[in-house]
C-alpha cells in the first residue's frame, strides 16, 4: 500500500505543479482577447477612413492620411504583440506539459522547465512592450485631433 500512496502523492504534486501556469495561460487568453479588440477597432477605423477619404481634399484629406499611416503603424503593433502573447501561451502550454512529463520520467527536466518559463515571459514581455507602444501612438494620434479641431 505504501508504493500506492507514493505513486499517488507524485501524481497529487505533479498536478498541482502543472496548475499553478494555468493561472498565467488564462492572463495571456485574456490579454489576447483586448488585443483582438484593440485590433478589431483600428481595422474598422482603417476602413472607414479608406471609404470616406475620396470624398474630401485638402486640409481634411491629409489629416485622414496621417491617421491612416499612424493606424497602419498601430495595426503593426497589435499583431506584433498578439503574436508574442501566443508564443508566450504555446510556451507555457510545453512547460506544463514538461513539468507533468518530468514527474513520470527518470530525466530531470528542470532546466529545460526553467528555460520554457525564461522563454515565456521573455515573450509575455515583448507582448507587453508592443502593447504599450500601440497605446502610446493612439492617445498620441488622438491628441492630435483633439489639437487639430
Amino acid at each position: 500500500m505504501p508504493v500506492l500512496d507514493s505513486h499517488v502523492f507524485d501524481i497529487t504534486r505533479a498536478i498541482q505543479l502543472a496548475v499553478a501556469p494555468v493561472f498565467l495561460l488564462t492572463a495571456i487568453g485574456t490579454l489576447i482577447n483586448a488585443l483582438t479588440g484593440r485590433l478589431g477597432r483600428a481595422i474598422d477605423r482603417r476602413r472607414k477612413l479608406e471609404e470616406l477619404r475620396p470624398a474630401f481634399e485638402g486640409d481634411t484629406r491629409a489629416s485622414m492620411e496621417r491617421e491612416l499611416a499612424t493606424l497602419a503603424i498601430r495595426i503593426k503593433y497589435v499583431l506584433r504583440s498578439i503574436s508574442a502573447a501566443v508564443l508566450s501561451a504555446l510556451l507555457v502550454c510545453l512547460l506544463i506539459g514538461t513539468a507533468f512529463l518530468g514527474a513520470f520520467v527518470s530525466v530531470d527536466l528542470a532546466k529545460t522547465v526553467s528555460a520554457l518559463f525564461v522563454l515565456a515571459i521573455a515573450a509575455l514581455t515583448a507582448c507587453l512592450v508592443y502593447f504599450l507602444r500601440e497605446v502610446y501612438l493612439a492617445s498620441e494620434a488622438e491628441r492630435a485631433r483633439f489639437f487639430e479641431g
